[in-house]
């Protein structure tokens, strides 16, 4: 999940976007975005979905799961 927070807060860095405006088209706390930007804290997942749709990102999930016995 690291990495994926580390894409966020470059891509929060780079854009063009407030936390203002990010606050009001995800309905995430401006507070809650700035933990986040300082490493204080960390998003649940359907918060970070929100995040990335705002940030024009897409979170992918890469690899095979292995299971136990196979």
């Amino acid at each position: 999940m690291s990495q994926t927070l580390k894409a966020i807060r470059a891509a929060i860095k780079g854009g063009d976007k407030t936390r203002y405006r990010l606050w009001k088209e995800t309905g995430i706390a401006q507070s809650q975005l700035s933990r986040l930007m300082t490493g204080e804290s960390g998003l649940s997942l359907e918060s970070l979905e929100r995040l990335a749709k705002a940030l024009g990102l897409r979170i992918v999930v890469d690899g095979a799961v292995k299971r136990k016995g196979r």
